[in-house]
């Protein structure tokens, strides 16, 4: 018997997937088949998705509130869409698009023209905010580094002792391990600080 899944995503585990949960429920996908992955829709190797798919059988329906929601990747996005309809027949039926909607069969050749020409669309529109969220992160930390604001751990303090260690080491007495040990750091640490 055919089966309706639903397919969550969202980016990060701080962003809130209510809003497509609640239109998974109203479309009338069972609680239990809904798969949900917090994170990156850069590529498919998400836990969720693989579990999903795995599941899937001919004649099932797979159900997405958007389609920027199964991936950002517009080559990956169609392979899969292709793969999932095509190969393992298997309708999709994304909520937020109605012309992407495959359980249509008896479809004629323009509507389904029309269906992928769409899903392109979508799917290019995927990516590019994909590539545009990366150039405005980097531009960001770009802008952020010209305003003075540092990123990462702040730098450790050299302990009182470093002078009298860093001559116990220059002069061979210790090595740069028991250097590093007696300033409590690493000796990759002590010797950044040595040369400076």
């Amino acid at each position: 018997m055919a089966q309706l899944y639903g397919y969550v995503r969202v980016s990060t585990r701080e962003q809130n997937e209510d809003r497509q949960l609640i239109a998974m429920r109203g479309f009338g996908v069972a609680e239990k088949d809904i798969y949900l992955d917090k994170q990156s829709g850069k590529d498919f190797r998400r836990m969720a998705y693989q579990k999903l798919l795995s599941k899937l059988k001919p004649g099932d329906t797979l159900v997405i509130k958007s389609i920027d929601r199964l991936g950002r990747d517009y080559d990956e996005i169609l392979g899969q869409w292709r793969i999932i309809t095509k190969e393992r027949h298997i309708s999709i039926v994304v909520l937020d698009m109605p012309l992407l909607d495959t359980r249509q069969k008896e479809r004629d050749l323009t509507g389904t023209f029309v269906a992928d020409l769409v899903l392109q669309i979508l799917s290019y529109v995927a990516q590019q905010e994909r590539e545009f969220i990366r150039q405005r992160q980097a531009e960001g930390i770009v802008a952020a580094k010209a305003r003075g604001v540092t990123f990462g751990r702040p730098p450790l303090e050299r302990p009182e002792i470093f002078n009298a260690v860093l001559l116990a080491w220059k002069s061979g007495e210790i090595s740069a391990r028991e250097a590093g040990r007696r300033l409590g750091v690493n000796y990759k640490t002590f010797l950044v600080w040595a040369r400076k």
